[in-house]
């Protein structure tokens, strides 16, 4: 009797053993975790720190689903162009909370990236990007629209509609690397694309770096956004459209040496092109800094009835200057400054157009019209609004950037108007005699390209 008790012990362990060595084995294959869409989103799940995401194709988050992103989780996508692109779309009507850390950013990257070193620093294009749509208000006919850089026949990639406040979840320390597939003529993936999203959603703490086409893009909403980092990508730093009049602070802007297009670009709706409300963004501490090499590239453009705000900011090292587009005094941006809703007021200026004062901002036209008033009136305003023509003590080389500035950046400063505005006593984004936000969970602060 006691034999065969013990018999049936050992064969209960035997058991014991196989099974937890067969669960050990699911977990290690369960680490590479494939991520595809039927049709069906992710579903509302979490995503955790302990596997290895692939993105296959165009993966959504379905309206009515949440996708919660673990700190410290490393998503990668497949490689791939046109159909064959991988991106992660948030629909309209869904969440995603990645709240990463300082210590445990959330990443997205391309499948290979061990995260030290493979991948080069400028490599640009291999995957798609992160979109987020939202129900916020555009400036469009009917207030929707469908998000470029997906196909236009997917009904998910519809964004747009009333509701301001509107809550898309939450990113934070979150960095995005090496995207930008293009899967067609004129329908590019941006680092991180926001179309219609309400001020509901709290964006902190986001790097895009080395995206082939715009780092992040605005399409209307009203989301608001602090500590922002683009740098390295293909076109522009910034891009705002369709009525886009959130709040921003402390955002870094950052071009290749040879490569990029306008650090800021401010332009109007798509259909009607002059259509309300107006794209009016509201930027405090703001650095944008250019490459000095392209002559093509401008440190901002106001176009299409687009006006912006920016203030206590430095813009420095870029070969163009601000352009405020002149049609006709009405339907164009000149219209919106002369209406106080293209300000720029209290920043610094340097090496701009070559410190040509008169270049620094300028009026221009898409016709044949002088455009020797509305010179004289920008000239006369650049300096009268507290703006200044001096070295703020950023430096750049071929191999780093000093973006934390040692000039005078302490004086002359614009109030701030709500308390939405962290109230700072320097202009640009970083302090100058505080800690520098970008260390510690950046690819540019990794790399070593700042100091």
């Amino acid at each position: 009797m006691i034999k065969n008790q013990f018999k049936t012990i050992l064969v209960l362990i035997a058991i014991f053993l196989v099974i937890t060595s067969c669960r050990k084995s699911d977990i290690i294959i369960d680490t590479n975790t494939s991520i595809t869409d039927d049709g069906s989103g992710t579903g509302t799940t979490t995503w955790t720190n302990d596997k290895e995401y692939i993105l296959e194709g165009f993966v959504f988050v379905n309206p009515g689903q949440t996708l919660t992103i673990e700190p410290g989780t490393v998503i990668r996508a497949k490689t791939g162009q046109g159909e064959n692109a991988s991106a992660l779309i948030v629909a309209r009507g869904a969440k995603i909370i990645a709240a990463g850390t300082l210590e445990e950013p959330i990443v997205f990257t391309v499948e290979g990236d061990d995260l030290e070193g493979s991948v080069p620093l400028e490599a640009r294009g291999l995957w798609g990007g992160l979109i987020i749509l939202g129900n916020a208000q555009l400036n469009s006919e009917f207030n929707e629209s469908k998000i470029e850089g997906i196909p236009f026949s997917e009904p998910r990639g519809i964004y747009g509609g009333s509701v301001n406040n509107d809550n898309s979840g939450i990113l934070k320390y979150v960095s995005i690397r090496h995207g930008g597939t293009n899967i067609g003529a004129d329908n590019e993936i941006n680092g991180l694309t926001l179309g219609g999203v309400g001020s509901g959603t709290t964006i902190e703490y986001v790097e895009v770096i080395s995206n082939q086409d715009d780092g992040f893009e605005f399409f209307g909403g009203t989301v608001n956004c602090k500590y922002l980092v683009s740098a390295f990508c293909g076109d522009d730093a910034f891009d705002f459209d369709e009525g886009y009049r959130g709040k921003g602070q402390f955002w870094i802007a950052i071009q290749a040496p040879s490569l990029g297009d306008n650090l800021a670009e401010h332009d109007g709706g798509t259909d009607p092109v002059y259509g309300e409300p107006y794209c009016i963004p509201e930027i405090y501490n703001a650095t944008y800094i250019g490459n000095n090499t392209l002559h093509s590239s401008n440190l901002m453009v106001f176009s299409d009835d687009a006006g912006g705000k920016y203030y206590n900011s430095i813009f420095t090292y870029q070969s163009g200057g601000t352009k405020i587009e002149y049609i006709d005094g009405f339907n164009d941006s000149f219209h919106q400054f002369e209406n106080e809703n293209l300000v720029l007021e209290n920043n610094i200026f340097y090496n701009i157009e070559g410190n040509n004062n008169s270049l620094i901002l300028s009026a221009f036209s898409k016709a044949s019209v002088d455009l020797t008033s509305q010179q004289s009136v920008l000239q006369n305003y650049l300096l009268s609004a507290g703006n200044e023509v001096i070295n703020p003590g950023i430096a750049i080389t071929e191999s780093d950037y000093n973006v934390v500035p040692t000039g005078n950046v302490e004086s002359n400063l614009a109030a701030y108007p709500d308390e939405w505005y962290d109230e700072v006593s320097y202009k640009g984004a970083i302090d100058p005699s505080g800690n520098n936000w970008l260390t510690g969970w950046t690819l540019l602060s990794e790399s070593g390209k700042i100091l």
